[in-house]
């Protein structure tokens, strides 16, 4: 059993080893721990400081792509490297490394796809009220969208057994992690939620400059995950509304036509007239977007198969674009 703990970096060659000195060594159940950094278009010597304490591997992006392909890259190259299990953890410090053993138990057990750490929000001292409030709210909505039960649905720190990262495809540019979960409950994936410890940390987060620029993006993320994986319902939906506020002004000419007055009101039937066509559109394409939709499963389930069959090839070389890896041997 192979486990491969990859860690996104922009700028962390200050906080990074400490990261690593706080990492587990031995897990019972784990042959192997190898761990995996991604540098994410660093301008400090990120890449240069995982390598001199001992990193096994080392993907660096030339320019800086964000959070969700920095995730995407690591889960690449995780697979790419044999891992049996990913945790994915951040570089600043705020998860506790010996909480590492928590949340892959579940996958070594067989109970899990994917386990996510909660930190509890609701009584984290290390969070403000304007944060937790945010965070209870958002996860509570990534429930509903996802039908999983996850209490931190933006909690980074979180194990992926191998099957789950063959089939998880993050698309978001922002976030995987909603992304993820939305997509994940939507495939039938098992989710678990641990209760996991957390430091404070010293210096805001490098992911969003505001809250209300956090909210946006992270509501545009669960938006589109959610339509993309449920078109159907998204745009019949929307559609049916449409089409029930269009009806109203219909209703309200019949009624003063029916009085006799129906010549002064003309303007109603034709605002109604136009919503109720425009409803009727919007639900044609969620037939369209289900249509679609299925063509996309069919893709997936030939993208995992595809990772599959290149698993088993023998290593070509190392990747150079997007992402170069470097690899050193030994044990960090």
């Amino acid at each position: 059993m192979k486990l491969v703990i990859q860690i996104p970096c922009l700028n962390e060659a200050e906080d990074l080893p400490a990261t690593l000195a706080a990492l587990p060594r031995k897990i019972e159940g784990v042959d192997t721990i190898e761990i995996l950094v991604i540098d994410d278009g660093s301008t400090d010597n990120t890449a240069q400081v995982a390598r001199m304490w001992g990193v096994h591997h080392v993907v660096r992006h030339r320019t800086n792509r964000g959070l969700a392909a920095a995730f995407r890259s690591g889960i690449d190259a995780a697979l790419a490297v044999g891992a049996d299990i990913i945790v994915n953890t951040d570089a600043d410090g705020q998860y506790v490394g010996e909480d590492i053993a928590r949340i892959v138990a579940p996958i070594l057990d067989g109970r899990a796809d994917i386990v996510v750490g909660d930190r509890g929000v609701g009584n984290n001292e290390h969070f403000g009220p304007v944060k937790r409030r945010l965070q209870e709210l958002g996860s509570a909505i990534v429930q509903r969208l996802a039908n999983v039960h996850v209490s931190d649905a933006v909690s980074g720190f979180r194990a992926i057994s191998r099957d789950a990262a063959q089939r998880i495809n993050i698309t978001t540019e922002f976030s995987y992690t909603t992304d993820m979960l939305i997509q994940a409950g939507r495939k039938r994936l098992s989710i678990l939620s641990v209760p996991i410890r957390t430091n404070a940390t010293l210096r805001p987060s490098r992911l969003f400059k505001s809250i209300p620029r956090f909210i946006v993006n992270t509501g545009i993320t669960m938006a589109r995950a959610y339509t993309t994986y449920n078109p159907l319902r998204a745009f019949v939906g929307l559609g049916l509304a449409i089409a029930f506020v269009g009806v109203m002004p219909i209703v309200r000419f019949l009624i003063f036509y029916l009085q006799g007055v129906g010549d002064g009101h003309v303007q109603s039937l034709v605002i109604g007239g136009a919503l109720l066509v425009l409803g009727v559109m919007v639900a044609v394409m969620g037939v369209l977007a289900d249509l679609i939709a299925a063509n996309r499963k069919l893709i997936e389930a030939s993208l995992v198969r595809l990772r599959q069959i290149e698993e088993r090839l023998p290593a070509a070389g190392e990747a150079q674009e997007p992402a170069v890896r470097t690899r050193r041997k030994g044990s960090a």
